[in-house]
């Protein structure tokens, strides 16, 4: 007998606004598997959803056993469940799942890849999402650029972005007035961290990195001094992680959170 269900959301984007142009981004193998996989073994159901309701691209360059430290039969199930399991393979749409009732979650959890930065962070079903959980207490998990997601939670997300892509903060700042997670501490995928996608996988600069996005927005960011070093914060039902490295901590730390709300029910 199930748990319960959990929500996990995944991004759409392929592409995400960099200073020469475009770059192709999607979302990390290993970051969607790993705590979807934790979730399914200690006991819930998973139903994937993304914002039009097809699965989600894997960016390349997660797709490799290095993010599984180097365990090439970790990389291989890994491959196989996000291939064949019906968790993952049964997709939703944000909206279809909001529409039915978002009571019957236990808790969401949101993966990174630069992907978000592009869609979920400015998605009006992914605000409206957050803030049922929010308002519940529900555990809420977000991994490396996954946390940026919580942007959406503002009434003028997508101004908030845009604010930001124009490097305007103050005003991104007055925009993310009465946002939920005000002062929370959080973690998210660093700018030194970013520096290295920057160089060696986009091989151009973004606009904006994500702590000083959520700096504005008026989260407590905490990252690490040495680069990608598991990290995981907690504050009250938010858990993040800060990068690609925290998946296995941010997924234990989330099922114990989703066990404690099942023993307190």
């Amino acid at each position: 007998m199930t748990k319960g269900k959990v929500l996990v959301i995944g991004s759409n984007a392929t592409r995400i606004e960099v200073r020469g142009g475009w770059g192709s981004t999607g979302q990390y193998l290993n970051e969607t598997v790993v705590p979807a996989m934790a979730i399914i073994e200690a006991g819930y159901d998973v139903v994937l959803a993304t914002p039009n309701g097809t699965k989600p691209h894997i960016d390349a360059a997660s797709d490799a056993a290095a993010h599984f430290e180097g365990d090439e039969a970790a990389y291989a199930r890994a491959k196989a469940f996000y291939a064949e399991d019906h968790s993952m393979n049964q997709v939703r749409t944000l909206r279809s799942v909001t529409e039915e009732g978002l009571d019957k979650f236990a808790g969401v959890f949101v993966p990174g890849g630069q992907a978000p930065v592009v869609d979920l962070m400015q998605d009006a079903d992914m605000g409206e999402i957050l803030r049922h959980f929010h308002e519940r207490a529900k555990p809420t998990a977000l991994l490396c650029h996954g946390p940026i997601a919580v942007v959406s939670a503002m009434p003028k997300a997508a101004a908030f972005r845009a604010a930001m892509l124009a490097g305007d903060d103050a005003k991104a700042a007055e925009l993310a007035a009465g946002w939920q997670y005000a002062g929370y501490n959080m973690t998210v995928f660093s700018a030194t961290e970013e520096k290295v996608v920057e160089d060696y996988i986009l091989h151009d600069k973004m606009f904006f990195d994500m702590p000083s996005a959520l700096t504005a927005a008026g989260g407590n960011v905490i990252t690490t001094p040495v680069d990608f070093e598991p990290h995981v914060v907690v504050d009250r039902e938010l858990i993040t992680g800060q990068n690609p490295r925290s998946d296995h901590p941010i997924a234990a730390t989330f099922v114990k959170a989703l066990d404690r709300q099942l023993a307190v029910a």
